[in-house]
């Protein structure tokens, strides 16, 4: 349960920065104030994919495992 915790959190922190700095650019370009805007877009997103994460990787892992038989 420890590691499952810990790759949730790093997973997550990972996905959600670079998921929220790739659309934040998309949506905004390089402005004056893209770096406050992806930071309140990251504080926001990164919560949520933890609790996602969490409760939809044993799902993905079963899946992956039952492609690859």
């Amino acid at each position: 349960m420890k590691q499952r915790i810990i790759f949730t959190v790093i997973m997550s922190f990972f996905l959600s920065s670079l998921m929220t700095l790739w659309v934040t650019y998309l949506n905004l370009g390089n402005t004056p104030h893209f770096i406050n805007m992806w930071g309140h877009a990251f504080i926001m997103a990164w919560p949520a994919a933890g609790v996602i994460s969490f409760f939809t990787s044993p799902l993905a892992q079963r899946i992956t495992m039952n492609i690859l038989k």
